[in-house]
């Protein structure tokens, strides 16, 4: 029987490592909204944040990099980045834009739950908060957010 649940280390959105437990069945906004606890309209911005984050490349990659050698600096010379491309940077300034819309003390468990795909129990014993706070303080960052991207 296939394992319904992993532990991955992605970055946050400090920049820190972090470890996470992922369902790889369904992600906690999908399920939250399958039992009428966030609306259409939060969990249509939940999934748009959570794309631009991907199309961002901001998460952790998993798999080996198959770009191009770097052209200078030889084999063992400094390496350059690929630059990124425009879509990236543009998914990475709305994603940006969504995190700062959604406020401080709000964004932590919105990237958590919608970007990390931890489930809101995990995220809110991970920030030290009481059961059931999360959801509230994840809805209220949920249309701040729709709000932004102007989900109607």
């Amino acid at each position: 029987m296939a394992a319904t649940h992993i532990e991955q280390t992605i970055e946050g959105p400090d920049g820190r490592a972090q470890r996470v437990m992922v369902n790889l069945g369904e992600s906690p906004l999908a399920w939250l909204h399958a039992r009428g606890h966030v609306s259409e309209r939060q969990y249509l911005a939940g999934e748009r944040l959570r794309a631009d984050w991907e199309k961002a490349g901001l998460g952790a990659r998993v798999t080996m990099c198959w770009d191009a050698a770097p052209r200078e600096g030889g084999r063992r010379g400094p390496g350059r980045q690929a630059d990124p491309t425009s879509a990236q940077l543009s998914a990475r300034e709305r994603f940006n834009g969504a995190i700062a819309a959604a406020g401080p003390g709000l964004a932590d468990i919105l990237w958590r739950v919608v970007c990390a795909g931890e489930g809101l129990v995990a995220a809110e014993k991970a920030l030290g908060w009481p059961s059931r706070a999360g959801k509230l303080v994840l809805t209220l960052a949920l249309e701040r957010v729709a709000d932004w991207y102007r989900v109607a």
